[in-house]
This record gives C-alpha cells, sequence and structure tokens, in this order.
C-alpha cells in the first residue's frame, strides 16, 4: 500500500469519518472509498458490488471479485445533557462500545474533571451548545436533568435533526408534561413517541448503576436496529 494512502487513512480515522479501503487482490492496488465519488479503472467495474458491502458494512473479499473491502465505519455520536449522578456510571458503561461521548451542562460545578476525565464538556446552555455540533441522524441524545429549561431545547434539536435514539429521564408523569410542552413547540405525535420516556428498559432497578445499565442496553439495542435497516 502506498504511503499515501496510509496518510490519507490515519488523516479520516482522526476525523471520524467513515470511509472504505479497497484492494484489488490481482495487482495490490488500494484506494481509498468514499460513498459517491468516481472509482478507479481496478475498481470501476465492480462499483454497484463495492457500494453494496459498504451499505452492509461488510468486510472481505466480495463475491466473485477480487476486491477486499475494509469499511472504516463512523462511531454514533451520544450526547449526554446533564453532568449528574446517573451520567458517571453511563459513562463508565458506553466507553466499552463504539460511542463518541459529549455532555452538556451550563451548571460547571457539576462538570468537574475529577469526575469526567477524557470527556468532551460543553459548559453552555443546550440551544447554543448544539449550534456548534453538527448534528445529523446518527447522533444519540439522553437528557437527565429533570429541568425543562436544560432538556427541551435539547429534545427540540433532536426531534428536529432526527436523532436515531432520544431519551428522557424522569417519571411516567414528568414524561406526560414534557410530551404537551413538545406539543405546544410544533411537535407531532409521532416525533413525541419517538422519544424513550420514561428511558431505559425495565429492569426494576432504582439505583443509578441500575438506571444506567438499562439507558445502555436500550441505546444499544436501538443502534443495532439501525445495521438491520441498512441490511435489509
Amino acid at each position: 500500500m502506498k504511503i499515501e494512502i496510509l496518510k490519507e487513512i490515519i488523516k479520516k480515522k482522526s476525523s471520524k469519518e467513515q470511509f472504505a479501503v479497497l484492494t484489488n487482490l490481482s495487482n495490490g492496488n488500494s484506494e481509498i472509498f468514499e460513498f459517491g465519488k468516481p472509482l478507479s479503472k481496478d475498481f470501476e467495474n465492480y462499483k454497484n458490488e463495492i457500494e453494496n458491502y459498504y451499505n452492509l458494512k461488510k468486510n472481505g473479499t466480495i463475491n466473485g471479485t477480487q476486491i477486499f473491502i475494509l469499511n472504516y465505519i463512523k462511531p454514533i455520536e451520544v450526547i449526554i445533557v446533564g453532568a449528574v449522578h446517573i451520567t458517571q456510571y453511563l459513562i463508565d458503561l458506553i466507553k466499552n462500545f463504539n460511542f463518541v461521548i459529549t455532555i452538556i451542562d451550563p451548571r460547571e460545578y457539576f462538570t468537574t474533571e475529577k469526575r469526567f476525565q477524557n470527556i468532551k464538556i460543553i459548559n453552555e446552555w443546550p440551544n447554543k451548545a448544539l449550534e456548534k455540533i453538527q448534528t445529523n441522524s446518527n447522533f444519540a441524545l439522553i437528557t437527565l436533568t429533570h429541568d425543562p429549561k436544560i432538556d427541551d431545547p435539547a429534545l427540540n434539536h433532536a426531534l428536529k435533526n432526527k436523532f436515531f435514539y432520544i431519551g428522557a429521564l424522569g417519571s411516567k408523569k414528568t414524561h406526560e408534561n414534557r410530551c404537551k410542552r413538545l406539543k405546544e413547540a410544533g411537535f407531532n405525535d409521532k416525533e413525541i413517541n419517538s422519544i424513550h420516556g420514561p428511558i431505559g428498559i425495565k429492569l426494576g432497578g432504582k439505583s443509578a448503576p441500575e438506571i444506567a445499565l438499562s439507558i445502555v442496553v436500550q441505546l444499544v439495542s436501538e443502534t443495532n436496529k439501525i445495521s438491520l435497516k441498512s441490511r435489509n
């Protein structure tokens, strides 16, 4: 593999871009593939097959060819609103998966480095903080503060930008009031019902670690649904 290709791979991996590396096993030539970009003569005859493997996030030699594809998958971005006690347990669990975590909380006294090491933290109100992040349907939102002034702007943003997962902590009554506010803000029932509230699957536990576990299980389940949809 040429040194120019290796440098480009390192650059793209550091910027968390999604791409694939193609290698023609018959002659050893390699190149980087990104959806929608033209292919060289080594690979252009296999465009449909390459795009299919790319969409399915499959690695290996493409059937009936001498083309090997290695996918570099863009990690899921998880935005956590609220640097509360549950957040610490949540991060301990999430870091074991291919997720990139950002905490948003305007209350700086909650977001000390001692509590959250090596985690990106934005100490601003969500409506301002989210303006600085280029979000899309590859994002997940978890709101944990119970404070409508903090949680609601984040929920508004996530719904408008079609996050694949949106979860909000709170009791059934809290969630009912939350849904009323979102309806008044102009969201329809389908959009509002896409929010997992109260957040997490039902494990029966009430402690912070148990709630964090229930959230992670739900998040991973919804993440896997994305992969299944792309294969159908």
